[in-house]
């Protein structure tokens, strides 16, 4: 066996080992499992013994039945009794079995799936519906032990808009649960009333907790789990969150919390005190990319009983920016616009932008252009100014072919000649640079605003069916590296727009007086943002391709009739004429000029 052989071999084994560790199951998996096969062996060993006592079938089944239900094999017991209420906008299921919220269907939203085929099928979209969830009040007893809400049956009261759930314990001690939907609203009144307050421990607090299963709700969803974890908000501090991308704790023990919510990239169920929590310990743990879930958030929460009474608000909904500000508390930062100075950008312009054309047009792709347009009108001074320094760079080119032709073997000597000739004629090498500089911080912010803006989810335009996911022209029967396995047209758009754009200025304006690795950057860059911008939303990569064909448009009226080449090469021969400083950059430009003659015509001595 030859050494590459061996080598090859080698690497066969290790994958071989790695894949076993990675699929091996977890050591929950495995208790699991063994508690399942130990509970069943429990199950036919009784029916075994009654079959020996000549037990009738009807009662072996009843007995199978209830040793079954009575073990843990299955923890999504169907719930005793369901309820419901509903308003325009929810319709929110209750379980008489721990007095819960079973499931939340939000009606005016729609969640998507792509099977397999590509197609994109809508289905309704449901809330808090995972029958693994928990919602668990627990308060200790004075005599020791707790009491735990989640497996008691509760007796009903309904009435409209309100329904209580209501257990009395052994021991006199008498929980309601208070439920109230609000008309138009995503808000549920929720209270917790508990008599019997002496059969309880002297601290008097109630604890929750609370376990969420955050369902798959968009078609990217490698996108949306980036964009999906545990918020909250600290008395008197502003909102934040548990990591979005690994699993997070934050323990906030004796740190008063005003709500803690469990948001998805455009959806989140929030639980928002009346008065504040008195502590909390919140946690998010990362799924597999294959589990039919996104994230497990767990929220504990302390609250204080003295008053027999706790009141807060359960917000179940869209993370609607204007509706959550309405709030005033804050909730609007789940939206996840950005906490630094490019989120300021999306709350503000730029949203205040998207709301004046959004009051008079409907179509979010024609929103989108009219958003571009309008960026451009504003900095249409700033494009005059560029355009007028690359047409000044261009009357300058004869210039620039005569240094080539005398320093063409020497890029240094070049470059340096070819700054004197530009600082002779007053001519900003660097000066089209500005209003490019001066956009990035938008296109920054607008990466997060086009996918973290609801009003934009689900949206049409042209072959996107969604402005807030990538767009999908044709899918691949392979996936590409960094890339993906589709491909997103508006990117495609962009790009060979982007190089068109490129082209055409670099006819006019020369590069010697800048590193000659820009020459080629410029064809470079591109082409490397194809690999970001392929699974980038759709309604920012539409409007970079609606911002590169303004560009075009600006630039060819400009150069055709807002540019007199001859008042541009008087300027120049003013500019020459004028005597030139002898401080600052001009000087320091001379002196290492000098130096690097000097260093030159040694080496040739050498």
């Amino acid at each position: 066996m030859d050494r590459n052989t061996g080598i090859g071999m080698a690497l066969i084994l290790g994958l071989f080992f790695f894949w076993v560790k990675l699929n091996a199951p977890s050591e929950a998996e495995i208790k699991l499992q063994k508690h399942k096969q130990d509970s069943i062996k429990l199950v036919q060993a009784k029916v075994d013994s009654l079959k020996k006592l000549g037990a009738p079938a009807e009662i072996l089944d009843t007995t199978k039945n209830t040793v079954l239900s009575s073990s843990t094999i299955d923890t999504t017991d169907t719930p005793v009794v369901l309820d419901s209420l509903s308003n325009d906008l929810l319709t929110v299921k209750f379980s008489n079995k721990g007095g819960r919220i079973n499931s939340v269907l939000v009606k005016k939203y729609f969640k998507q799936k792509e099977v397999e085929d590509g197609k994109v099928i809508k289905s309704p979209l449901y809330l808090l519906e995972d029958q693994k969830n928990q919602f668990d009040y627990i308060f200790a007893k004075q005599s020791g032990g707790d009491i735990h809400t989640q497996g008691l049956v509760f007796n009903t009261q309904k009435s409209n808009e309100e329904i209580i759930f209501s257990y009395k314990t052994s021991e006199g001690v008498l929980i309601k649960l208070k439920y109230k939907l609000l008309p138009n609203s995503y808000t549920l009144k929720h209270e917790v009333e508990v008599e019997g307050m002496d059969k309880l421990n002297s601290e008097k607090i109630g604890k929750l907790h609370w376990i969420n299963y955050l369902d798959k709700l968009e078609v990217n969803d490698k996108y949306e789990r980036n964009y999906t974890s545990v918020y909250y908000k600290e008395i008197d501090e502003q909102p934040t969150y548990c990591s979005c991308t690994s699993n997070d704790e934050q323990d906030l023990t004796n740190k008063p919390v005003k709500w803690v919510s469990h948001a998805n990239q455009f959806f989140n169920s929030a639980l928002i005190a009346e008065d504040q929590f008195k502590s909390a310990k919140l946690a998010t743990e990362m799924l597999d990319a294959s589990s039919e879930d996104l994230k497990k958030c767990t929220s504990d929460l302390e609250f204080n009983l003295g008053s027999s009474k706790y009141a807060m608000d359960f917000y179940i909904g869209p993370n609607e920016f204007e509706r959550l500000k309405g709030m005033q508390i804050g909730l609007e930062d789940v939206v996840s616009y950005g906490s630094s100075i490019f989120g300021t950008i999306n709350r503000y312009p730029i949203r205040w932008i998207y709301l004046f054309f959004a009051g008079f047009i409907a179509n979010k792709g024609i929103i989108i252009l009219c958003m571009t347009l309008l960026v451009k009108i504003l900095l249409i001074y700033l494009t005059f100014k560029m355009i007028y320094s690359q047409s000044k760079m261009a009357a300058l080119k004869p210039e620039i072919e005569k240094l080539k032709a005398k320093y063409g073997d020497d890029p240094q000597a070049m470059q340096a000649q070819s700054m004197k000739i530009y600082g002779e004629y007053g001519v900003n090498p660097l000066g089209g640079c500005l209003p490019m500089l001066l956009q990035m911080p938008i296109w920054i912010a607008l990466t997060r605003y086009f996918s973290a803006s609801i009003e934009f989810r689900q949206e049409h335009f042209l072959w996107a069916t969604d402005l807030t996911s990538y767009d999908v022209f044709m899918r691949l029967p392979f996936t590409i590296p960094f890339y993906g396995d589709h491909v997103s047209m508006f990117t495609l758009l962009w790009t060979l727009s982007t190089l068109a754009y490129t082209w055409y200025n670099s006819r006019l304006v020369d590069m010697s007086a800048m590193n000659p690795a820009m020459k080629y950057m410029q064809y470079i860059m591109p082409v490397m943002f194809v690999f970001f911008f392929n699974s980038s939303a759709a309604g920012f990569t539409c409007y970079l391709f609606f911002s590169n064909i303004l560009n075009i448009g600006q630039t060819v009226l400009i150069k055709n009739f807002f540019i007199d080449e001859n008042k541009i090469a008087n300027e120049l021969a003013l500019n020459k004429a004028k005597p030139k400083s002898t401080t600052g950059f001009r000087a320091r430009l001379e002196q290492a000029m000098k130096e690097q003659e000097r260093i030159k015509n040694q080496n040739k001595k050498k």
